[in-house]
C-alpha cells in the first residue's frame, strides 16, 4: 500500500489474581483481544489508552502501572486492507503502544454495552489464553507483550510498586 501505520494504544488490565482482561469482538466467536484503539490528535499514549479502556469496557478506575515507550508494529493482511479501503481507511497496519493497568474493582464496573459496542463478552484469563485466541496477525505482538508484562504484573502484585 503506502507505508502508513495507524498510531494505536492498547490496555492490558490485570487483577489481584494476575489475570488479564480479554474481550471478545462482537459477533466473532473465539476472537479475543485487549481493549485498544487509535490515538487522537494531541492525545498522549496514556490518555488514549485510558479513553479506549473506558469507551470499550466502562472501566474508569484502573491504575496505570506501565507505559510501553516503543510501539509494536504489525501488518494487516491483504483482505483486511481491502475491507478498510472500502471504508475509506488507508492503513498498512498499526503501531501500537501498550499500557499496563491494575484493576481492583469489581466486575460490576465492567460494561460492554457502550455507545458503540465493540465487544460482546469479557473474561479474566492468562496470557496463554490471550495468545491462543487473538487473531493470527496479532499473535506475535501478544507474545511480545506477554513476555514483557508477565514479570511486571508479578512484581506489582508482590511489591505494589508502580513502574510507570
Amino acid at each position: 500500500m503506502n507505508g502508513q501505520y495507524r498510531l494505536c494504544a492498547g490496555a492490558v488490565v490485570f487483577n489481584k489474581k494476575g489475570e488479564v482482561l480479554l474481550c471478545r469482538r462482537k459477533g466473532m466467536k473465539g476472537a479475543w483481544q485487549f481493549p485498544q484503539g487509535g490515538i487522537e490528535k494531541n492525545e498522549s499514549v496514556q490518555e488514549a489508552s485510558k479513553r479506549e479502556l473506558y469507551e470499550e469496557t466502562g472501566i474508569d478506575s484502573a491504575l496505570l502501572v506501565w507505559t510501553e515507550k516503543n510501539p509494536i508494529r504489525y501488518e494487516f493482511p491483504e483482505d483486511v486492507k481491502k475491507n478498510f479501503i472500502k471504508k475509506k481507511i488507508v492503513s498498512d497496519g498499526q503501531d501500537i503502544y501498550f499500557n499496563l493497568f491494575y484493576f481492583d474493582g469489581s466486575d460490576e464496573c465492567i460494561n460492554l454495552e457502550t455507545f458503540e459496542p465493540e465487544f460482546d463478552e469479557y473474561r479474566w484469563d492468562n496470557f496463554e489464553f490471550a495468545i491462543s485466541n487473538i487473531i493470527y496477525f496479532k499473535k506475535e505482538v501478544y507474545e511480545q507483550i506477554a513476555k514483557k508484562f508477565e514479570p511486571m504484573i508479578q512484581q506489582y502484585l508482590d511489591t505494589g510498586t508502580i513502574l510507570a
